[in-house]
């Protein structure tokens, strides 16, 4: 069954990935029309590394996969920087290359 939430209680949970690691909690939410567009997440200290150094992150509600006790997110909707090989640096190199 489908329960309706409130979004003044959705603010301050907290936020897991797909994969089961925390993620952040909810700091704000972005309405286009009055409906969800997005998700302002503020993000718990130790992704902060992950993700150059971002305190925060917007992730649109298409990758919000459940909302319940907690927040379930995809994990393919984050900005993760993984160092070298990263997915902006390839890109880059791949434009270099089309040039």
């Amino acid at each position: 069954m489908l329960k309706i939430k409130k979004i003044s209680e959705i603010v301050g949970k907290r936020v897991y990935t797909d994969s089961g690691d925390y993620f952040g909690e909810v700091e704000e939410v972005n309405l286009v029309e009055n409906k969800v567009d997005s998700w302002r997440i503020k993000v718990a200290g130790g992704m902060g590394s992950f993700l150059g150094g971002a305190r925060g992150v917007v992730i649109p509600h298409q990758f919000v996969k459940a909302i319940g006790d907690v927040c379930i997110v995809s994990k393919a909707s984050l900005p993760l920087d993984l160092g070298e090989g990263s997915i902006m640096e390839e890109e880059a190199s791949e434009e270099e290359i089309e040039l």
